[in-house]
């Protein structure tokens, strides 16, 4: 892809989504980045965003590519509620085979109101972290979801929208490694050092692979990932 235009990048603060952020960074002129502040039980992850942001600027291959963050308000998320991460729901597996973490609607309703923006502001590349690799069995992760959502954002605004799913068959491993590729040790230090992965937003505990709880099924995929890629790394 020659880096002719520009792309929004959907970026929590996350490690997929940072790793997304610096592939966008790798292949576009310049980047928006948009998060949303949906009711999420922890702060952790917002708190995150403008520190990842700062660092990335000192990358002097990105520096002059970053381009304007935004955030928006989807807090509909919380007054819904029932999930684990808008409410105090124990993180355990439903009946119906999906974690308590399952947000219905939250990544369809994130790509939309990206794309929204992005046809405000003039973009049309979309660069989102959904994978169906290494994740937790959610229906919205699915590569066929965000290939019916492109569909979807082209009948509804009249434009074609491009979504981009760098890490959707790659797992976490595969990750860390992206991430190597792209930005060298410094970026997985700023990946270890800064981004929030876990459900719990647990800031207190630090692992070799970053900051979490450890126990979360969000923290044992990281933590696993991690070590598949040192372990190839050696």
């Amino acid at each position: 892809m020659a880096a002719t235009h520009s792309a929004l990048v959907l970026f929590s603060g996350g490690q997929d989504s940072t790793t997304c952020l610096a592939w966008a960074l790798d292949k576009f002129d310049r980047v928006e980045t948009v998060g949303f502040a949906y009711g999420q039980r922890h702060a952790a992850e917002m708190q995150a965003r403008p520190r990842i942001l700062r660092r990335l600027a000192e990358f002097s291959a990105w520096r002059d590519k970053l381009g304007e963050d935004h955030v928006l308000q989807l807090d509909v998320f919380k007054d819904i509620g029932g999930s684990a991460l808008t409410d105090d729901v124990a993180i355990a597996m439903r009946a119906d085979g999906l974690p308590t973490t399952f947000v219905p609607g939250r990544n369809l309703m994130f790509i939309t109101a990206a794309a929204a923006l992005g046809y405000r502001r003039g973009i049309r590349d979309l660069v989102v972290g959904m994978c169906e690799t290494d994740y937790s069995g959610y229906p919205d992760c699915r590569d066929a979801t965000i290939k019916a959502m492109e569909n979807v954002l082209e009948l509804g605004f009249a434009e074609a929208f491009v979504i981009h799913t760098p890490l959707m068959f790659i797992d976490k491993a595969a990750t860390w490694r992206l991430a190597e590729r792209l930005g060298g040790r410094a970026l997985i230090e700023l990946i270890i050092d800064e981004t929030v992965t876990c459900y719990e937003g647990d800031r207190t505990q630090r692992h070799e692979w970053g900051y979490g709880c450890g126990e979360c099924p969000a923290c044992r995929l990281r933590g696993a990932g991690y070590q598949r890629y040192r372990e190839k790394a050696a």
